[in-house]
């Protein structure tokens, strides 16, 4: 995600993977000639000084973490709720498939497309809606998309902003 700035800037430097970027303020305390690649928050987390801000490559790019566990996070007021969609191939199976959302004035803030191992030329869609499944609106959309698809998974409900 950094790899131009790298390039241009340290290209004799060795580049070491580590689990996480935190992992890497650790590492790099403990060495006087190494730096870390990371963010604000773990800067000041770990009281480490930022040599050099906004690296990356692609400066709106975000970087998504989740949290997989056995509960359904409560609804907070400002949720978030990711959804796994499987299509019928067949014109319109996409517009079939957000229609219960336009109609309940939901907003999408993601979707994404990825090819299905069942088939070829057959798709399954990640999809973020704003609102917790719990709530009316979004419990009728999910039931409506479920009659207009091959399968819906509803991965969760989360608080949009976790810190």
């Amino acid at each position: 995600q950094c790899r131009l700035w790298l390039d241009k800037n340290l290209p004799n430097a060795e580049r070491i993977a580590v689990n996480s970027n935190a992992e890497a303020v650790l590492i790099s305390r403990g060495h006087k000639k190494s730096a870390a690649i990371a963010g604000v928050m773990a800067s000041e987390l770990y009281d480490v000084a930022i040599l050099n801000p906004d690296i990356e490559d692609e400066p709106h790019n975000t970087t998504r973490f989740v949290v997989i566990g056995e509960y359904q996070a409560p609804a907070s007021g400002c949720d978030r709720t990711s959804l796994l969609v499987f299509a019928h191939n067949r014109p319109g199976s996409l517009f079939e498939l957000l229609k219960p959302l336009a109609t309940r004035d939901i907003s999408m803030s993601n979707i994404e497309s990825r090819p299905s191992r069942s088939g070829v030329w057959e798709y399954v869609f990640f999809i973020d809606i704003n609102g917790h499944q719990d709530d009316e609106l979004i419990s009728q959309a999910i039931a409506e998309i479920e009659k207009s698809s091959a399968m819906v998974k509803v991965l969760g409900s989360y608080p949009k902003a976790v810190i």
